[in-house]
């Protein structure tokens, strides 16, 4: 089960909503104070705080393991993020949100997150050349001799044609691997487009027609 209103916000926007939710704070003060405290914290996590907010708990991590001679990280090993939402901020969902069941959702298949191997990042970057697992439904991708060369994972950007994952190294309907093909614009958001002509359910049978699932998010490619 999932929410069904989940667009995304950026800073600006979720400063725009102070009078909605009855927060008499100027927005523009809402928004630069944002922008100031995520930057602060860029600074203080890469010089090892660990940062308590209300929201959540965010600290620095370095992969490996080392016998104390060492004078700096591996080729290839960098400082990883951890996010952990805070106790405060699971106890306001638990005790303020009530759930209400409207209804099934009999989309053909559907994306819900994808997570970049390479940062650990959710729904937000993904590595060239690296590993992007998306998880979902009705994900497999299945196509008979007329449709082969139309099925697969797409990388949409805006206005212009998708770009095709040649690589699928795990292929199931609830997980696919797929190795992110070259060619893909710095700066751009795309949308994951997965096109199928299996069973949302699983069945053996295909479909007559292809199907496609749309991600709700946008990727950009890592820096």
């Amino acid at each position: 089960m999932r929410a069904v209103h989940q667009p995304e916000l950026d800073i600006h926007e979720i400063a725009s909503k102070a009078d909605v939710y009855n927060i008499t704070t100027p927005a523009k003060i809402i928004e630069d104070g944002l922008k100031a405290g995520i930057e602060l914290i860029y600074y203080l996590v890469a010089d090892g705080y660990r940062i308590k907010t209300a929201l959540f708990n965010l600290w620095m991590r370095i992969p490996g393991e080392y016998d104390g001679t060492e004078t700096h990280l591996p080729q290839g090993i960098f400082p990883e993020p951890r996010l952990r939402p805070s106790g405060e901020f699971c106890n306001y969902l638990r005790e303020k949100v009530k759930a209400q069941i409207i209804g099934k959702d009999d989309a053909e298949g559907y994306i819900a997150k994808a997570i970049d191997e390479a940062t650990g990042l959710v729904d937000e970057v993904m590595t060239v050349g690296n590993v992007l697992t998306i998880h979902g439904y009705g994900l497999k991708i299945e196509h008979d001799s007329k449709h082969g060369g139309q099925s697969g994972v797409y990388f949409k950007p805006p206005n212009a044609i998708p770009i095709k994952a040649s690589i699928i190294p795990v292929n199931e309907p609830r997980t696919l691997k797929v190795i992110v093909p070259a060619g893909l614009a710095a700066n751009t958001p795309y949308t994951l487009y997965v096109i199928t002509q299996g069973a949302v359910k699983g069945s053996s049978h295909l479909l007559k027609e292809l199907r496609q699932s749309i991600s709700e998010f946008t990727l950009k490619v890592a820096v």
